[in-house]
């Protein structure tokens, strides 16, 4: 299946399935940040989404309680990959450098980079 980018709504939606699992939309509004979105808006979202194959649903009567079908890690490397394409020309050197620079790390930080570094060296 290819992935296709998430609009921002559609994004926050999708944070909130990924971390209830299964969910119906009115759990999905009650992990949302006020102010809460009105339930038509969040039940629309949840029918795109369908769509475009993040969400399937099982059934129970009238209600629908959905679930992801795609993954959160499989959604975090289609849009890392687009980040890194469209605004670094593919260079993780130039995204990690724009990262270092931009936002300040404290030691502990850079010390868990270093090892994560480390550790891919020896691979």
């Amino acid at each position: 299946m290819e992935i296709k980018e998430l609009t921002r709504a559609e994004e926050q939606v999708m944070q909130e399935l990924w971390k209830l699992g299964k969910a119906f939309v009115k759990d999905i509004i009650e992990q949302m940040d006020e102010p809460k979105p009105a339930y038509n808006t969040v039940s629309t979202i949840i029918r795109i989404l369908e769509a475009k194959g993040f969400v399937d649903h099982e059934s129970f009567g009238k209600s629908h309680r959905y679930f992801a079908k795609v993954s959160k890690d499989a959604y975090k490397e289609f849009a890392t990959g687009k980040l890194l394409s469209g605004y670094f020309d593919n260079s993780p050197r130039s995204m990690l450098s724009f990262f270092l620079q931009e936002h300040k790390l404290d030691v502990k930080e850079t010390d868990e980079l270093l090892r994560l570094l480390e550790k891919a060296k020896k691979k």
